[in-house]
């Protein structure tokens, strides 16, 4: 049988049992986790497929599903730093000798059962205002600053690479060293054979140096939407589309917490206060971040074109 044993501020369990012959040997079963879509026209995303001693994670879960693994018999998934993204429909088949099950479960994770937790609190984003690695540390702080934002401290990046922040970019940490997470190591990052975990530079010269800076931001105080628009705009146009409706252009650290937070989901490319056009995906699907939920960075666009819509922020 199949259910869902509870739902804590920082993880959910799903929970699925394989009883078999006892002369089988747990290290021959195989169990594959997916989450089914929606409306049943795509293919299920696949989240954790584990044979023996052998697991792989995929996407957004990374680094915070993994299965419980009680006793030779407990094929139930565990999903750290649970967001309201989470939610939906999950399969889970497992295959032992010549038996095998299929079970489903739907799951809800509220946003008023998140709001106490530590995970919950805030949220880390990697941030390069300028193109990569143009930041001394005290630009960075203003960086963060502008944005609604502070530096985030190294146990805050850790927590957020436990939740599955990969990122290949060095930034500036509140104690003056520079690191970036790695979930999955690779050339470039780290070396393929290298341990996944936080790499350090050290405590580089903070007036000379420069690299990006990863921020970090606390729940939204208002509401963060996609304005409604009959054409695409330029910036100034943004700006000013938001101000006329009783709002202000949102801040990427606005973006941020809506996504992560709030599973906040678009697919339209928007104009930020930073002069970046970015676009949240809560769900993966085709065309709209396939293979992983992210902020989607487009780029800083020549600020004239009128390519894009706008994001907007109405404080509380």
């Amino acid at each position: 049988m199949l259910s869902l044993l509870y739902i804590t501020l920082l993880s959910l369990t799903l929970a699925s049992g394989v009883y078999s012959d006892d002369k089988i040997s747990s290290a021959s079963t195989q169990v594959k986790w997916s989450r089914v879509p929606d409306d049943g026209t795509l293919t299920e995303e696949m989240v954790l497929s584990s044979l023996g001693f052998h697991t792989k994670t995929f996407g957004a879960y990374n680094g915070r599903a993994f299965l419980q693994e009680a006793d030779e018999n407990d094929a139930s998934l565990v999903i750290m730093d649970a967001t309201v993204s989470d939610s939906g429909r999950y399969r889970c088949e497992a295959v032992k000798g010549m038996e095998d099950a299929v079970y489903y479960i739907n799951v809800q994770v509220a946003e008023d059962s998140l709001m106490d937790g530590t995970a919950a609190d805030g949220v880390v984003f990697p941030y390069s205002p300028r193109g990569r690695y143009n930041l001394n540390f005290h630009d960075a702080q203003q960086a963060c600053w502008s944005q609604d934002a502070v530096v985030a401290s190294y146990d805050q990046l850790e927590k957020a690479w436990r939740g599955g922040l990969d990122w290949c970019n060095a930034g500036w940490l509140s104690d003056g060293t520079v690191q970036y997470p790695i979930v999955t190591p690779r050339d470039r990052c780290g070396g393929s054979g290298s341990n996944a975990g936080l790499r350090t530079y050290g405590q580089p010269d903070k007036n000379n140096s420069r690299f990006d800076v990863y921020c970090f931001t606390t729940q939204l105080e208002g509401q963060f939407f996609w304005l409604d628009q009959p054409e695409r705009l330029t910036y100034d146009e943004a700006v000013q589309a938001c101000l006329d409706d009783g709002a202000t252009i949102a801040k990427v650290s606005h973006i941020y917490a809506a996504w992560k937070l709030h599973g906040y989901d678009r697919c339209d490319a928007g104009w930020l206060d930073d002069g970046s056009v970015r676009y949240p995906i809560s769900k993966p699907r085709k065309n709209c971040s396939p293979l992983e939920a992210a902020v989607r960075f487009i780029g800083f666009p020549n600020k004239k074109q009128k390519l894009y819509g706008v994001y907007c922020f109405k404080p509380q």
